[in-house]
């Protein structure tokens, strides 16, 4: 099981016909992903695989179920697609596309809200829960059925940290890469929230990068309300000064922002902050019951 999708989610793929929604249909399909429906306008009746293509959201969710949805539409036709998903009854929406204008979430945040939606996005990796599926990219072949949280601001990262848990032997219970941009959807307290709940989670991962507060404000949650053993890593602590480094999220504001400051907020919530990628695994068995490091894959 995982958070946020499980064997029942129905997920529809918006941008399905378009060469990344291609490729990466496949790779959802291949790991066990329940794909019921694509959607792109003027291309209904075709079929992907098998998978039948309506021309709008509202067709596909009425005739297939579909309560998932991830969106691989182009930047300018971001904000339409997932507004369209939000009024076709859709209340977990995916968004892999990138350089969506900051206006155009703050649009679609404000809607899904109002409408009680699930943003994980824009310009992420998406979910994944090894052993049930994944709405995304997230590769295949670094996920590892397990019970260990991941929560990540960067997509390289994301794919490296899962990739060097699940060589340890660990794995994971649901990777979430919520992106880097300056508006995002879920956060990392938004996921911490989750995983607490979650009896399939053990521990959780967390990797931040410079830039926002996000780190800052989920350092404070672990410190009140979150129970589990908690590993972090920032990324850019050897940034140079006054530059912006990699996501539209990664600008630092006076003392806010930096990796000292992060740093600081994790290891005053009690949260052990790995110096590199290789000593996350180690950090988390050492955290971690040797009874439940035993059974990681139940």
């Amino acid at each position: 099981m995982g958070i946020l999708m499980d064997k029942d989610t129905k997920v529809l793929v918006q941008g399905i016909t378009g060469h990344q929604g291609l490729f990466h249909t496949k790779a959802m399909l291949e790991a066990g992903t329940k794909i019921v429906a694509g959607v792109t306008p003027g291309k209904g009746g075709e079929e992907i695989d098998g998978i039948k293509v309506y021309d709008s959201v509202r067709n596909a969710v009425n005739e297939t179920g579909a309560d998932a949805s991830v969106v691989f539409v182009p930047a300018q036709f971001a904000k339409d697609a997932v507004i369209e998903a939000i009024d076709g009854g859709i209340r977990l929406i995916v968004i892999i596309t990138e350089h969506i204008p900051s206006h155009d979430m703050l649009d679609v945040l404000f809607y899904a809200r109002m409408n009680g939606a699930t943003l994980v996005g824009p310009n992420c990796p998406g979910i994944a829960s090894p052993g049930v599926g994944k709405i995304g990219i997230i590769p295949n072949t670094v996920l590892k059925k397990g019970r260990i949280g991941v929560i990540s601001r960067s997509g390289t990262l994301t794919y490296e940290v899962v990739d060097a848990i699940s060589k340890s032997g660990l794995g994971e219970s649901t990777v979430v890469g919520m992106g880097g941009d300056k508006i995002p959807g879920m956060t990392f307290s938004d996921v911490l929230r989750l995983f607490e709940k979650d009896e399939y989670t053990d521990a959780v991962v967390l990797v931040g990068e410079i830039g926002g507060t996000a780190e800052e404000e989920a350092a404070e949650l672990i410190e009140k309300e979150f129970s589990k053993p908690a590993v972090a890593f920032i990324a850019g602590v050897h940034a140079p000064p006054g530059k912006r480094m990699g996501h539209a999220g990664a600008i630092i504001t006076g003392n806010e922002g930096t990796a000292e400051s992060k740093i600081r907020s994790f290891e005053r919530a009690g949260v052990c902050v790995a110096e590199s990628i290789e000593e996350i695994p180690k950090a988390l068995k050492d955290k971690l019951p040797r009874v439940a490091q035993t059974d990681f894959n139940t």
